[in-house]
């Protein structure tokens, strides 16, 4: 698996999906960023940390992740928005088409 913080430090649109196995609203957006990925191709990486493994306590620690699912988008090691629950992946296209124009235009 790509390394989290190699992940977020490039200059690519990260989607973090901080889940567990046991959550139920997690289990309901494993579709949701298949969709998305469908709707945004190349311009999204999606990465999935699940919060109950050790190797990820430092991270969960970190962002203060409480609830899951909780979403966290990166671009280049900063935070572009952070969200918590369902999220359609409509909306989360939305967001991306968002930071892709904002990081061509910059």
């Amino acid at each position: 698996m790509e390394d989290f913080y190699d992940a977020i430090l490039k200059n690519r649109i990260t989607l973090v999906d901080f889940y567990a196995t046991w959550c139920g609203p997690c289990r309901a957006m494993h579709p949701i960023l298949e969709n998305l990925k469908t709707l945004t191709g190349d311009k999204l990486r999606i990465l999935k940390l699940d919060i109950d493994d050790p190797d990820n306590a430092l991270i969960i620690g970190k962002y203060n992740i409480r609830s899951v699912p909780t979403l966290i988008f990166f671009r280049s090691g900063v935070m572009l928005w952070r969200g918590s629950g369902v999220v359609s992946a409509e909306h989360l296209a939305g967001l991306v088409e968002k930071f892709h124009a904002e990081s061509v235009n910059a």
